[in-house]
């Protein structure tokens, strides 16, 4: 923030004459370390003394101090590129930075080419078939993410080339920042400040990603507005990461993602929807979540379409939601949860024989991190949903209790029309109790649990709605399922300890 304050203030200078003793104290006050105020200093007072050493000064922390490169003063390719790089560095607006010419781009290589991710293959891909067939510890994100959207014409390259300029300049100036021999965490908390205090990375409210998932997914659109859900700004912090030799891992709970640091000795989780906090990695599972999903940098690539498809399926765009499956597919090509959606979207758009193999090949399979085997496939491969109940069951919501009160009455309709669709009766029970309607939902659960009673979950909703009504003979009928079920697959959740406290609290066993 404090960058940002005193770029204002240089903006605010500018209006104002300047006497020479104004300019000496302007940049006496400059951050040392900040590659931004320099370049912004220079740019307001670029023929004075101070603006000129401020010049320099940016060029010796874009190079780490190098001596053996050409000062900027000296060098005729940097002084033709320096324009281009203040805007970069500076960028104010939401617009897609101006395309940069050969030239500024070669320059901006250059100086990168100190970064960690030049030694990866992946760095030097030209399309996205060399992404592809490189291993996963060998691709460097930003190039195989730029290459999926901008292609590899000669005007594809050029796209791509400026975004990662992008990158390496935040690159460079978080490098500035950071102690000689840093540890990753002090790496950590000098990337955290960097991008979600001085460059002000945040997460957009929900009706706005909801709608435009793409602009707060797919990192040229987060770059650009400085706005991403979880998977956009972790893919930025990887890319990042990668430039500045930090090993990152990309960790999937259900519905979410973060970045995590790990070695035998520590373990740092970086949640990227919460300005980089650490929160313990037991905080993310949950009763049927008994462990936590680790990405390959390949696996994120395609995670980036998996987004896209989320929203086109939720919208009704089964055709546009197919097509994002399936630019995720070569990437993905184990996840069964990707096959089984494909094979839902195939079912929506009619094409039933498609979509039954598809289902064949993912019915009966229980991931590994999870406590629950899904019923969908097999409900539908048994005959007890017919293809036209996926709309009301994958149709979305937001924030609004209208969106809830419509997907709560498409959803009535298919249950009251496959009464054995278990998967639609339990999304039911959650809807009434987004709605706040605890009796109905409770009614739907125990429905639900006379289909099924080896459902973690289900199990675990009832013990609370039995306890919250004080019916703890019930309820403890329920926990003492619940714990079975994750027991049996070695599974001890922290939220499950926590509900048997609070009932025997209430009311002893």
């Amino acid at each position: 923030m404090g960058t940002c304050f005193l770029l204002i203030g240089l903006v605010l200078m500018s209006a104002i004459p300047a006497t020479p003793g104004k300019i000496r104290t302007l940049y006496n006050s400059l951050d040392p370390y900040s590659i931004a105020q320099h370049l912004a200093f220079y740019e307001l007072y670029p023929t004075s003394t101070e603006g000129q050493q401020a010049l320099q000064d940016a060029w010796n922390l874009l190079n780490g101090s190098s001596t053996s490169i050409a000062t900027p003063l000296t060098d005729p390719d940097f002084g033709q590129a320096v324009s281009a790089i203040v805007s970069l560095v500076n960028k104010q607006s939401t617009a897609a930075p101006e395309l940069l010419k050969e030239k500024e781009r070669t320059v901006v290589s250059q100086i990168g080419q100190r970064l960690a991710n030049r030694s990866l293959k992946g760095s030097s891909c030209k399309n996205e078939s060399e992404v592809l067939a490189l291993p996963p510890q060998e691709i460097d994100l930003a190039r195989g993410l730029f290459l999926t959207q901008f292609g590899s014409t000669p005007e594809g390259l050029a796209q791509v080339q400026t975004y990662e300029a992008l990158i390496d300049l935040m690159a460079l100036q978080i490098a500035a920042k950071l102690p000689a021999g840093a540890t990753p965490a002090q790496k950590i908390r000098v990337m955290n400040d960097f991008i979600f205090t001085e460059m002000g990375f945040r997460f957009p409210p929900h009706s706005a990603y909801a709608k435009e998932i793409d602009l707060y997914t797919f990192l040229p659109s987060v770059l650009d507005n400085r706005r991403g859900v979880c998977l956009g700004v972790s893919i930025l912090y990887i890319c990042l990461a990668q430039r500045l030799n930090l090993p990152l891992e990309m960790i999937t709970p259900p519905g979410h993602i973060y970045v995590r640091y790990r070695n035998p000795n520590e373990e740092i989780n970086i949640e990227t929807t919460a300005r980089g906090i650490h929160i313990d990695s037991e905080e993310y599972l949950n009763v049927d979540t008994k462990a936590l999903q680790q990405r390959t940098i390949k696996e994120v690539i395609g995670l980036a379409y998996f987004n896209q498809a989320s929203v086109f399926l939720g919208e009704e765009k089964y055709q546009e939601a197919l097509d994002a499956y399936k630019r995720a597919l070569p990437y993905l090509p184990d996840d069964k949860l990707l096959i089984e959606l494909m094979a839902y979207q195939y079912l929506l758009l009619g094409q039933l024989d498609e979509g039954k193999r598809l289902l064949k090949q993912v019915n009966n399979v229980t991931p590994e991190h999870q406590v629950t085997r899904d019923s969908m496939a097999d409900d539908y491969l048994q005959g007890r949903f017919e293809a036209d109940a996926l709309r009301a069951f994958f149709l979305r919501v937001d924030e609004t209790r209208e969106s809830l009160i419509k997907k709560r009455e498409a959803l009535e309709d298919v249950v009251n029309r496959y009464p054995q669709f278990r998967a639609g009766i339990f999304s039911l029970a959650i809807t009434w109790l987004q709605l706040h309607r605890g009796r109905e939902a409770l009614e739907l659960l125990e429905r639900y649990h006379a289909l099924d009673p080896n459902d973690a979950t289900a199990e675990y909703y009832l013990t609370a709605l039995h306890a919250e009504r004080n019916d703890y003979t019930k309820a403890w009928e329920h926990l003492r399922q619940t714990e079975k079920l994750v027991h049996e697959r070695d599974h001890h959740p922290k939220m499950l300890k926590k509900l048997r406290q609070s009932l025997a609290m209430q009311f002893p066993e």
